[in-house]
């Protein structure tokens, strides 16, 4: 299954992974409007790590793991995989709980911006194209492959 897999190496930490996750999830599909207008959440954050004075970045996003954790810790089955392995959130099914969040090893799902649902990656599944994130970071610090065969 392809995924998105990021490469620290490769950051800087500009945060346009976080722009357009959030762009493409909103309903204009417009930067500025998606930043003025709607109030969309980036299931994808940028962490920095300093060591020795080096500041390091990477994105953190979800896995979609083989064996989720989330999902077997959601108490509404909102969380569940689907058919092609993808680790999906039922906005309406969610009670808010954070069970998912406690759950998840790799703190990849947070709360929305409104506080009443969980939000996480979805692989941008609803454009059926590379998710928004890798398909716009300048400097190939995310990437939308399958390792498992080497695609």
């Amino acid at each position: 299954m392809k995924k998105v897999y990021a490469f620290e190496k490769n950051c800087l930490g500009c945060g346009l992974c976080e722009v357009y996750c959030r762009t493409a999830h909103s309903k204009s599909k417009d930067i500025i409007k998606t930043y003025k207008k709607e109030n969309i959440d980036s299931a994808i954050t940028i962490e920095e790590i300093e060591n020795n004075g080096i500041k390091t970045f990477f994105a953190l996003q979800c896995r979609h793991c083989a064996e989720p954790k989330c999902v077997q810790a959601c108490i509404s089955g909102a969380m569940y995989k689907d058919e092609n392995g993808i680790v999906r959130n039922n906005k309406e099914k969610c009670v808010g709980c954070q069970s998912c969040i406690m759950e998840c090893p790799f703190g990849a799902i947070k709360m929305s911006v409104s506080g009443t649902v969980v939000s996480k990656c979805d692989l941008c599944t609803e454009n059926g194209n590379e998710p928004a994130c890798a398909k716009n970071c300048p400097n190939g610090a995310l990437k939308f492959m399958d390792l498992e065969s080497n695609k």
